[in-house]
This record gives C-alpha cells, sequence and structure tokens, in this order.
C-alpha cells in the first residue's frame, strides 16, 4: 500500500470510527427519550417522492460509501498489500476463513428458523471501528499489523458486496440491468482509452446508479461497479482514484458513516430484547461475530501459513492473529446494512441491531484489553 495514502486512510478511519462511536451513542440517546417518535417520523418522511429519507441514507449516500470502498479495494489490487499473490494471500485467506466461519455457526443455529435468511450478518467487518480500536492501541502492536487488518478489512468488504449483490437480491428486472451493463461498458471504455477527467466517469455513473437502483440489485453495487472503471497507477504521480479517494475519505468518514449510525441504530430497549439475545437470532450474531471472527481469522491465517502460501506480518505473532480476529469481530455499519436487507419483520431488525451493538462492544473491548496485554515482540 502507499505509504501517504495509508497514513491518510488510517488517519481518516481513526476519527471516523471516534465520530461513529459519538453518532451511535447520540442515536441511542433519542431512541430511549422523548425524542424518539419523532425522530422515527423525520425517517420515514418522503424526500424526493417515492423515497423516504432514510432511503435516500441507506441507498443513496451508502453507494457513495461503496464507492469509496471499490476505489480501496482498487488500489490495493493494483499497488498495495493485494497487488501480488505473495502479499494477497495470507490477508485473502484470513478474510475468506472471517467470512466463512461465522457464517457457519449463524446457520447452525438458525436453520430451522425463519431468521436463517440473516447469515450474511455476522461476515462483515466494520473497517472505521476496527482501525479506531487498534489507532487506540498506539504503539502496544506493529505497524505491519494495523495494515494487515486494513487489507483484511478491504477483502472482508469485498466479500460483503459480493454476498448483497448475489443473495440479497429479491427480483431482478432484466431491461433495467442491461441498461446498467452499457452505461458500464461505457465506463470500462473510457478506462482503456486513458479518458483521466472524473466528470466523464462521474456523470455516467449517477445514471449507473438509477437502473441498479430499477433492475433489483442493491444500489450500494454501482458505487464499487464505477469505483472497478476509474483509472490509476502503480507511479507516484497522483492518479484520478487517489484523487476521488482523497476527495471522499473527509465526507464518507465524517458524515456519510456517521449519519447512517445515526439514522439505523435507533434502538429502543425492552425487555424482550435482552431475551432477544438468547435466540437462534441473537445467538448467531453474537457468536458468529464474536467466535466466529477470531476462529475463522486465526484458522485460516495458520492454515495458510502452515502450507507456506503467505507469512505473518513482520513483529508480530499468533496472539496478535487471535486479537485482531477479535477486531473483526465489529460488525457494525456493514452488519446492520446487510441486516436492512435480510429481514421485512421490525422486531427482527432491532433484534439484529442490539445483537450487533453487544457483538461489537464486546469484540472491540476483548480485542483492545487482549492486543494491550501483549508485548510487540511476540515471536510466531
Amino acid at each position: 500500500m502507499n505509504l501517504q495514502a495509508f497514513k491518510e486512510f488510517f488517519r481518516s478511519g481513526q476519527i471516523g470510527g471516534i465520530l461513529l462511536m459519538v453518532c451511535v451513542a447520540i442515536s441511542l440517546i433519542i431512541a430511549n427519550s422523548g425524542f424518539a417518535s419523532g425522530f422515527s417520523s423525520f425517517l420515514t418522511r418522503d424526500f424526493g417522492t417515492p423515497y423516504t429519507i432514510s432511503a435516500w441514507i441507506n441507498d443513496a449516500l451508502m453507494a457513495i460509501f461503496f464507492l469509496l470502498v471499490g476505489l480501496e479495494i482498487k488500489r490495493e489490487l493494483v499497488e498495495g498489500e493485494l497487488s501480488s499473490l505473495k502479499k494477497a494471500t495470507l490477508p485473502v485467506v484470513a478474510a475468506l476463513g472471517g467470512m466463512l466461519i461465522p457464517a457457519f455457526i449463524y446457520f447452525l443455529l438458525n436453520k430451522d428458523a425463519a431468521t436463517v435468511s440473516g447469515w450474511g450478518i455476522p461476515m462483515a467487518t466494520d473497517i472505521a471501528f476496527a482501525l479506531a480500536i487498534i489507532a487506540m492501541l498506539g504503539r502496544s502492536v506493529p505497524s505491519s499489523l494495523k495494515i494487515f487488518l486494513a487489507a483484511l478489512a478491504i477483502v472482508d468488504d469485498l466479500g460483503a458486496i459480493l454476498v448483497i449483490a448475489v443473495f440479497y437480491t429479491n427480483e431482478v428486472n432484466l431491461n433495467y440491468l442491461l441498461m446498467a451493463g452499457g452505461v458500464t461498458a461505457f465506463l470500462v471504455a473510457l478506462n482503456f482509452f486513458n479518458v483521466k477527467s472524473l466528470y466523464f466517469y462521474l456523470i455516467p455513473g449517477i445514471l449507473l446508479w438509477y437502473l441498479i437502483h430499477h433492475s433489483g440489485i442493491h444500489a450500494t453495487i454501482a458505487g464499487v461497479l464505477l469505483a472497478l472503471t476509474i483509472p490509476t497507477n502503480i507511479s507516484n504521480a497522483p492518479s484520478p482514484l487517489e484523487k476521488l479517494e482523497h476527495l471522499l475519505n473527509g465526507p464518507v468518514n465524517y458524515f456519510i458513516m456517521p449519519l447512517f449510525a445515526l439514522a439505523n441504530t435507533n434502538i429502543t430497549f425492552q425487555k424482550e430484547m435482552i431475551g432477544g439475545l438468547s435466540s437462534p437470532l441473537g445467538l448467531g450474531i453474537i457468536a458468529g461475530l464474536f467466535a466466529g471472527k477470531a476462529i475463522g481469522v486465526t484458522l485460516f491465517s495458520w492454515l495458510a501459513v502452515k502450507f507456506k502460501l503467505g507469512t505473518l506480518p513482520s513483529g508480530s505473532g499468533w496472539k496478535h492473529i487471535i486479537g485482531l480476529g477479535m477486531l473483526a469481530g465489529i460488525g457494525f455499519t456493514m452488519s446492520i446494512f446487510i441486516a436492512l436487507l435480510s429481514f421485512d419483520d421490525k422486531m427482527h431488525i432491532t433484534e439484529a441491531k442490539f445483537a450487533i451493538l453487544c457483538a461489537s462492544v464486546i469484540s472491540g473491548l476483548a480485542g483492545f484489553i487482549y492486543l494491550k496485554s501483549i508485548r510487540k515482540t511476540v515471536k510466531p
């Protein structure tokens, strides 16, 4: 990963994560105060018919978030930690384990329940929160571990995007999908002919969002498709991709993600929710995120090293990988997003949000305390 780009990405993630925590707290306070009903009514108010304010946040603004994620993925593939087989293998394999094991745990606990469709919820890692926690550890962990976590979380996001596109799409309108394919082909052609002006990509990108939205596939996928067509390079000269990433880092980390948290963490606490944590839904999310992530990341990393497919980050040992697996259990933003797509029942959504919140807090605290107790120079 380009060092300056990583520093900017890490710094924005750190501050953005802290701001996310503040917005989560504000949202929970509002939801459990006299303002709860008014806030809920505000979110469901039409704003440019037929879309509500909540829909604009979850479908339109989050497409910009996914655009930034897509830019980060492409940059890593071209010039960063995923740019070669040797570099990419360990974070890719670790992320795969961190997706498969949590999903499997959730499925086992919910296979006979109406909530089985939420198996994708514990697969996700929240980049901003995870980087914010690891930043608080300072020199207690090697810097290579921070880069490894960023690469793992980016691969994790790519997996979540594919899951949303393939498994959480109910009905596809082929006409809109074909038109979206035409716009994507046009964007690819612009890249092929080395067109560097961002306007030539962003304006068709808005049309792409509209077409994807009406095709039945979740509109946020448009952000990723657009990102993958924007030109970049392996030189030190700023590329269109790096310029756009620089422009989006602030708005996404300081506005869009906090706004998403504010709008989607408005959980009104009820006695039944405590019982919901022991339901298949609650247990599946908590066990998947907290235990599944740590087991999956550690086990698959061990297999990759055992079969000489990759090596541990410099200066780190297996205890560090276990702690990093715990931090990967902070699912928050992406997990809530998948929960919204998984269920129609409002109570299921509320219980899922509460379980995600509990699992993320447990994972964050456990990972922080565990890694803080480990010496930086632990040997593999």
